[in-house]
């Protein structure tokens, strides 16, 4: 299972295994980050109860993928809205977004947008046999749900 950063990797859970980092109190869901102390996250036996994220799975490809998207990605009259003020503060893929925002809002929204996206279909192409989508924002899940009912139907 991988994730989206929308949530905070803290450091002092870094090393626990019973840490919880990602909530999702509508369905109990209660998972930690992968842990820090180790470089092979995919393969440890432990890894199933840790959520990886996308610079620890990229490059990697497992039979099947489950991806949470968290709420920087979003969906309004089937138009995608990134939002990188959802994203963690421990993201470091956009450090120095807010100060480039205020110089150049144009390109900040551009560079905010590569990087969300970017992230999402990274996570979502680490499946070689399927891969299942979990999405936070309910009408995502259905932009997504009427997308993969189209594409079925004429595979």
């Amino acid at each position: 299972m991988v994730a989206g950063y929308c949530w905070n990797w803290d450091k002092k859970g870094r090393e626990k295994p019973d840490y919880v980092d990602i909530v999702i109190p509508e369905h109990n869901f209660r998972m930690s980050w992968n842990l820090g102390n180790t470089a092979t996250w995919a393969i440890d036996k432990d890894s199933i109860n840790e959520d990886g994220c996308i610079r620890t799975c990229q490059g990697l490809e497992f039979d099947y993928v489950g991806v949470i998207i968290g709420d920087d990605l979003s969906c309004v009259d089937e138009k995608l809205i990134i939002d990188y003020t959802k994203r963690a503060k421990t993201d470091r893929a956009l450090f120095g977004i807010k100060k480039m925002f205020k110089e150049n809002p144009e390109e900040a929204a551009k560079t905010a947008d590569e990087v969300i996206r970017n992230t999402y279909r990274t996570l979502m192409t680490r499946g070689q046999k399927g891969c299942y989508i979990y999405c936070i924002d309910e009408e995502l899940a259905t932009y997504f749900e009427k997308r993969l009912e189209h594409i079925n139907r004429n595979y």
